[in-house]
């Protein structure tokens, strides 16, 4: 009985590796995201069941793909403790909701949902998730940093640019709004110029506040991400190669190319060591 079930496990497995179940998974993801933008159309009743039944189709498609990729796993406690399992999981749970009576409208939303499980189903796009997630941690910080910026360019520009135009800067909250307005560039310079005509030099407050909003932050907010994302490509390429540094962390490319130096100066020594021997 334990041999039948190991190799039915290892079977489910193959069958989950296989390239072809991958791509199979993404067009039936694709499709699905095809249908729903189909229904936002005025159909005919017959397309309607049409795309009905397809809708159910694929529902059956990822559960048992969900089910297979299940039972391939060893240790089934070990399916949970990832993630993207757990993601993939709520998601065919959530298309399980039938479509008609009062919870129509949340059963529709979360087919939408079902878009999303092509980040899990491609690894460069999980690669890209999990770098955005790492880096807001540190990207908390630099936003909070903007705040401050923010509260205090606001209440300079409520106590100054008031009685110029209560609408855009009646109070702190509305200043708030209007310097969002500014750091977007949509049409910041008819506000300088409209409180330029009373305060000639208020162009100093806002091209101060451009240039640390506009180029500073977003430039570290960018650089944060990188910088997340370049160590995450790292972690990945080593992983892909089962190349681990010290303390069982993975390999850095540094390491790598190291080791690799390493080797050939190796060979190049029991290279001369034959020659010289014979």
């Amino acid at each position: 009985m334990s041999s039948f079930i190991f190799r039915t496990q290892r079977q489910l497995k193959k069958i989950d590796s296989s390239p072809i179940f991958q791509w199979s998974i993404i067009a039936v993801i694709i499709f699905s995201a095809l249908l729903i933008g189909a229904k936002t159309h005025d159909l005919p009743i017959q397309i309607v069941k049409i795309l009905a039944f397809l809708d159910s189709a694929i529902t059956v498609f990822f559960v048992i793909e969900l089910t297979i990729r299940f039972m391939a796993f060893p240790n089934k406690k070990d399916f949970l403790k990832n993630g993207w399992n757990v993601f993939d999981t709520l998601i065919v749970i959530g298309s399980l909701i039938p479509t008609g009576g009062s919870g129509v409208l949340l059963a529709r939303l979360l087919r939408v949902f079902r878009v999303l499980r092509l980040v899990s189903m491609v690894p460069e796009l999980r690669l890209l998730i999990n770098a955005l997630i790492k880096a807001i941690p540190r990207m908390g910080y630099i936003a909070l940093l903007m705040f401050v910026i923010f509260y205090i360019y606001a209440a300079v520009g409520s106590m100054v640019f008031h009685q110029i135009n209560e609408v855009l800067w009646g109070d702190v909250s509305i200043s708030m709004l209007t310097l969002f307005r500014i750091a977007t560039f949509e049409d910041w310079t008819d506000v300088m110029y409209e409180t330029m005509a009373i305060h000639p030099l208020s162009w100093i407050y806002y091209l101060s506040f451009i240039f640390l909003t506009a180029f500073i932050f977003l430039n570290m907010m960018v650089g944060t991400v990188l910088e997340v994302m370049s160590e995450e490509h790292e972690n990945f390429r080593a992983e892909q190669h089962g190349e681990t540094g010290e303390g069982g962390e993975p390999a850095s490319r540094a390491q790598i190319d190291r080791l690799e130096i390493e080797l050939a100066e190796i060979k190049a020594l029991l290279l001369q060591t034959n020659n010289v021997n014979r």
